[in-house]
């Protein structure tokens, strides 16, 4: 198959990314491993031929993975990372080093998966054929080591057939789930999930009451922030945060991590710690701030303009909305107006989302659709609920005319957040970029 014909026959696939799936206080109804399982034998199980740091959080999950990669890789090895969802196109999540599987690679490991879909008892959804294809582009590369992003949950994710060398949870919050009584316990319990009994899990994020959750699954160690790791200090500076950060493998004083907002210092110390123990040993300072000052996390608090300043953020959950918000106080100062263009997907709470945001003091929230294909959630009831606050609102369902009435309405000394949804950010982020960069600056000539 060609390209076009591999990304085809890959779209013909259930995806449940685009589709409502049955939550119950964290458990996603009618989920198995076992076409996986089957699927991944067939393939030869390339899973099993490399190491693996598997990664699961209901925030935060991303940017460790990234910041991990750069960890690993300032130690010469080649990585491997699986990601989800992706901001452009489907090639993203498949990495190796940080650059994305080329068309021409992608549509070869496709067809791989393609040849023995026939032999399936269940057919595959998307999600599972991409996890495959990435776990098989990796075994054959190869790569050192893979860090793998969990898509949902964790106990019966696709991405849960890889066997983790050491487990990483950055945070269990309300997301996934229907807030029935005992919902954070059996969210942990599905994040828990991930764990290799006799093998690390660092967690981030994480109530103290919930460790004993991860210790029930065989962890050793169960290492969590604020006990066997900490953040000793972290302070705002010019393009990040400066930390200190202590851990049950070493001390590293004064790293300059190149993310924004408070909340990255915790997805740091995760990392940091996760690395560690991965290699059994402290890093070198020297690699430590080689790997942080390195990071770059795209659709997480990225600014892509300055006159108005623009800056993107893919949170699309209460939790993550609130420190979106605290950090538009602590990095982001502007003379002017704070607009927000805000989309989000079907099944997210209008008002919990406006609420979360509202700390920010928006002199305007733009309410798009980022999926009118369906999913989207209709921008009016972010509307409505932007209305019963107090806070202006208008509703432009298109999220590329949305951001034209932004851009209409900001004077250069204000600021514009776009948020909601990992699609509304895909879908504006390149123009952005675009329309931002002189067309001489040689960074961004091919």
């Amino acid at each position: 198959m060609d390209i076009a014909a591999a990304r085809a026959w890959l779209d013909g696939h259930l995806d449940h990314e685009s589709t409502s799936v049955g939550v119950a206080a964290g458990k996603i109804e009618g989920l198995s491993l076992a076409p996986m399982r089957e699927l991944m034998a067939l393939l030869g199980d390339p899973q099993d031929a490399m190491p693996v740091i598997h990664v699961t959080g209901t925030n935060g999950k991303g940017s460790v993975v990234s910041m991990l990669r750069r960890l690993l890789m300032a130690n010469g090895l080649s990585v491997g990372t699986l990601t989800s969802p992706h901001l452009a196109v489907a090639n993203e999540r498949i990495a190796r080093d940080g650059q994305p599987i080329s068309d021409e690679e992608l549509a070869e490991v496709l067809s791989g998966v393609a040849a023995v879909e026939e032999l399936l008892e269940h057919d595959p959804t998307w999600f599972e054929v991409v996890t495959a294809a990435g776990l098989r582009w990796f075994a054959e590369a190869p790569v050192d080591v893979a860090v793998v992003e969990v898509g949902l949950l964790g106990r019966y994710d696709a991405t849960n057939v890889v066997s983790a060398d050491v487990a990483v949870v950055s945070s269990v919050g309300g997301d996934h789930t229907d807030f029935a009584p005992g919902w954070e316990r059996a969210v942990a319990q599905e994040k828990a999930g991930i764990i290799t009994p006799g093998r690390p899990v660092v967690l981030g994020d994480v109530a103290g009451s919930l460790r004993d959750v991860f210790s029930a699954e065989g962890a050793d160690p169960v290492l969590t922030l604020g006990s066997e790791f900490e953040i000793l200090d972290s302070r705002l500076a010019v393009g990040g945060r400066l930390l200190d950060l202590a851990g049950p493998r070493g001390t590293h004083l004064g790293v300059l991590v190149a993310a924004h907002g408070a909340h990255q210092a915790e997805n740091a110390a995760v990392a940091l710690c996760a690395a560690e123990e991965f290699f059994g040993r402290a890093l070198d300072d020297e690699v430590v701030t080689e790997a942080f000052a390195e990071v770059e996390l795209p659709g997480r608090l990225e600014v892509v303009d300055h006159q108005p300043l623009v800056v993107l953020d893919s949170a699309h959950n209460p939790d993550a909305l609130a420190r979106v918000a605290e950090t538009l106080d602590d990095d982001f100062a502007v003379l002017g107006s704070r607009l927000v263009v805000l989309g989000m997907l079907a099944g997210r709470d209008p008002a919990s989302a406006v609420e979360a945001l509202a700390p920010a003091r928006p002199d305007l929230i733009i309410c798009t659709n980022p999926d009118r294909a369906g999913r989207g959630l209709e921008p009016s009831t972010l509307a409505a609920a932007a209305d019963s606050m107090g806070i202006a609102a208008e509703v432009v369902a298109d999220p590329a005319e949305a951001m034209v009435r932004a851009m209409a309405v900001a004077d250069e000394e204000d600021l514009i957040l776009v948020c909601g949804s990992s699609r509304l950010v895909g879908a504006l982020r390149l123009g952005l970029i675009a329309a931002a960069t002189p067309p001489d600056d040689p960074e961004f000539q091919e």
